[in-house]
């Protein structure tokens, strides 16, 4: 009887502690899977957060194509007038056409070749009358003629100059009171819509900038802040590229181009008013024709002045060689003779 109690005691041990344990078991298993759907739970809200972020960042670049895009079509002349309003207006005093009119951005170039006999003062005035007008002299190369050149000595200088645009019509008008104009040539390069385009891309990339600086304050993880430096970076590099662009504009707009060749002559070209009669064109022709006669003599002479050091230095050497081979013609003769 004693057996069999002992017996029934240890199965009864035995069910009890294999009961715990399963429940153990149980319970073990079940805690991992909360850990691990606790850690998966937080793993998506990061990736959703991430995908949230980056949308945002997609959002400000599809912003700011939308917003040049809508510029381009619907807005381009409202707003053309709104940034080119210091310039739709001529300055008191001028006439039509001396400045920018109707919001326009145009850039004007001219090229002229004028010819003076008054060099010496033709330049100081020309530099002084830039000055006068608010221009400045962008590059200048003079040539004061070379006695030792080939050709003749005659001076020349080429400027380039830059004025307000305000004030074009009245340099060009002094520049001809100063001096023979023979040529002109002008150009005018509307850059309007060229520089509406850019400003509204640059103004796009302003709102970017600033949509990016207030998500920078709520990133939370080091690789939001990582995307977020790195388009800043892109939109601050386009944006220093777009306002160069835009000053250089306004620069060519506000200030006219003038390149000017300037030469020396001894008579100045006749500006013709009217067709020339058959008797006047003859008579030009035979007075261009003397003049060349006598510039050509007188080149002759003084180059004939200048050369006859030379001239009677090979004079005396040939006199000398002529007169050794006459002496030896002779002595061969007599030699002959005595023979």
């Amino acid at each position: 009887m004693k057996r069999n109690h002992s017996r029934q005691g240890k199965v009864k041990t035995i069910v009890v502690t294999a009961v715990l344990s399963a429940a153990l078991l149980l319970q073990g298993c079940g805690d991992a899977e909360e850990r691990t759907e606790s850690s998966s739970k937080r793993h998506s809200k990061s990736e959703t957060a991430m995908e949230d972020f980056e949308g945002e960042i997609q959002a400000t670049e599809d912003f700011e194509e939308m917003y040049v895009s809508d510029m381009a079509v619907s807005g381009t002349n409202s707003y053309r007038d709104s940034v080119t309003s210091e310039m739709a207006v001529a300055p008191s005093g001028k006439e039509d056409g001396e400045a920018v009119t109707d919001g326009r951005k145009l850039i004007k170039n001219v090229r002229l070749e004028v010819e003076t006999q008054e060099y010496e003062a033709l330049m100081p005035a020309l530099e002084s009358q830039i000055q006068h007008l608010g221009g400045y002299i962008d590059d200048m190369e003079t040539y004061n003629g070379s006695r030792y050149s080939d050709s003749e000595m005659v001076r020349y200088a080429n400027l380039t100059v830059r004025i307000p645009q305000s004030e074009l019509n009245e340099f060009l008008g002094s520049v001809s009171e100063l001096c023979n104009v023979v040529k002109r040539n002008d150009s005018v390069n509307d850059v309007t819509m060229t520089y509406v385009d850019t400003a509204s891309r640059r103004d796009a990339l302003r709102t970017e900038h600033t949509r990016l600086l207030e998500l920078m304050e709520q990133a939370e993880s080091l690789e939001e802040i990582l995307i977020i430096e790195d388009r800043l970076t892109s939109v601050r590099y386009q944006l220093e590229s777009l306002e160069s662009q835009l000053r250089t504009m306004d620069n060519q707009v506000d200030y006219s181009t003038v390149r000017i060749r300037v030469s020396e002559v001894k008579e100045l070209t006749p500006v013709l008013e009217e067709e020339e009669t058959l008797g006047q064109r003859m008579h030009s022709e035979l007075r261009d024709t003397w003049e060349e006669i006598k510039e050509g003599l007188a080149d002759f002479l003084v180059s004939f002045v200048a050369n006859l050091p030379y001239i009677v230095m090979w004079v005396l050497i040939l006199g000398v060689a002529l007169l050794i081979t006459l002496r030896v013609i002779k002595r061969k003769r007599k030699k002959k003779e005595v023979e």
